[in-house]
């Protein structure tokens, strides 16, 4: 009798998601997955879902490929059930079993061509239809998408390659890395592949054919990458934007952490950086101008008597921007703490839907890429951004003499509907205040 076979569907996302893209395959057509086993991650405009194996057995067969669009519902992988499966899948009888999803996802709004859909570039078909790939219909059983092993793993992520694109001649259909260098030689034209990005990219290099050094690439844009495009082209269009300057002598900062950084890793297990500061800095200074936090609603301003502060940080797939929920009410290292799980999970893209929503203000730190100075742009509906920079050492005048002094620049970027000029400026001067001197934050002055 034929084993049973499972049908993995892309799983419920919530009222408003009803379009996902699949991000990343972690199991190839072949293997053996374990129940619960985390097999294909799902991507939407600001999250990432794992999709887990409904059973154990062996993945006989992939039905929709890296980068491909997909709806909720859609059958992504079949599955035969039973330790190490059966030699083949069946075509009838499928039995259908639940899918979990470890993380929710918030509304897609990209306008990406359906799959299957008439709208498709004809290029992007042209290149599919010329190449391997892991998509529909691949199916390539002892070749694409097969069991990868270590040396040919490391040259295809030298590459940028995804093993679905080399045929395996090895046991079993194994990648070999004789195989991937005799497709780096012969096979790997018209084609661009990321290890974490769409499979079956196309790559164009020009009018006759390319000239070498002179190709031109072509990826479909992810959905987190269409959401941040569409935010901050809407905070540009529908927000009065303007951008107040100032600079920060950060010595008294590093001589705290100088004093106390040893002593707070050793007790709270994480070392007291920069963020905790301005965070705090931050809250007292909506605190004492509340405007600068209060937000539109059709013909209103909200005010609100607490402090959610978006904190943006850099992720594998894109920028987030997860909240500290009520920050006035958390100690130096209970920020720090928060600030350092965001920057982890944000690079797994672990980061929940929750924690994405809401936010009175947003602070960014482009000082950790080496930015001097910069505008930011709102976090809409939010009426203001914090930019902090790199901290160079200048020479100031203090006191008659000059000094050198380790030194920020900081931009306060607000949406002129809702905060004045007056207001602006003296929510920067808090923030400077409180930086040169901390002790300002403690006696609440």
């Amino acid at each position: 009798m034929p084993a049973a076979v499972v049908e993995v569907k892309v799983p419920s996302a919530g009222e408003s998601v009803t379009e996902m893209q699949v991000a990343a395959w972690n199991a190839a057509e072949g293997d053996t997955v374990e129940r619960d086993q985390v097999i294909v991650e799902l991507e939407t405009d600001k999250a990432t879902s794992e999709v887990t194996a409904p059973t154990s057995g062996r993945l006989t067969k992939i039905l929709i490929g890296e980068g491909e669009t997909v709806e909720v519902g859609d059958v992504l992988a079949q599955i035969e059930e039973g330790e190490g499966g059966g030699e083949s899948a069946g075509d009838g009888g499928a039995e259908t079993a639940g899918v979990a999803s470890t993380e929710q996802k918030t509304p897609n709004q990209s306008a990406s061509p359906q799959r299957g859909g008439t709208t498709a570039d004809p290029r992007r078909e042209e290149a599919t239809a010329s190449a391997p790939s892991a998509g529909k219909g691949s199916g390539a059983g002892k070749g694409a998408g097969g069991h990868v092993m270590p040396a040919a793993k490391a040259l295809l992520d030298q590459n940028g390659l995804n093993a679905s694109q080399v045929s395996g001649t090895g046991p079993g259909g194994r990648v070999l890395k004789e195989d991937v260098q005799n497709y780096l030689k012969n096979g790997k034209k018209g084609e661009l592949v990321r290890a974490d990005a769409p499979a079956a990219a196309p790559m164009t290099t020009g009018p006759e054919g390319g000239e070498p050094g002179r190709a031109v690439k072509r990826q479909r844009m992810t959905p987190i990458r269409k959401k941040i495009a569409a935010s901050l082209v809407s905070a540009q269009q529908n927000a009065a934007l303007l951008t107040t300057f100032n600079e920060i002598d950060m010595t008294a900062v590093k001589e705290a952490r100088a004093k106390y950084g040893e002593a707070f890793q050793k007790k709270y297990d994480i070392k007291l950086g920069f963020s905790s500061f301005f965070v705090k800095a931050v809250v007292d200074a909506l605190q004492n101008i509340p405007q600068v936090g209060a937000q539109i609603d059709g013909d209103e301003l909200v005010y609100y008597d607490y402090c959610d502060i978006s904190v943006a940080v850099g992720g594998g797939k894109g920028l987030t921007v997860p909240v500290i929920r009520n920050a006035e009410t958390l100690s130096f290292a209970e920020i720090e703490q928060t600030v350092a799980d965001f920057g982890r999970r944000a690079k797994e893209g672990k980061i929940g839907l929750d924690e994405l929503q809401g936010g009175t203000f947003t602070i960014t730190n482009g000082g950790i890429y080496g930015s001097l100075l910069s505008t930011p742009i709102v976090n809409p509906p939010q009426s203001g951004i914090l930019g902090m920079h790199n901290i160079v050492d200048r020479p100031m005048v203090v006191n008659g003499e000059i000094v050198i002094r380790p030194m920020m620049y900081v931009a306060l970027t607000y949406d002129h509907r809702v905060v004045d000029g007056r207001e602006a400026v003296t929510f920067l001067m808090r923030i400077k205040e409180s930086i040169e001197d901390p002790g300002r934050m403690l006696m609440e002055v």
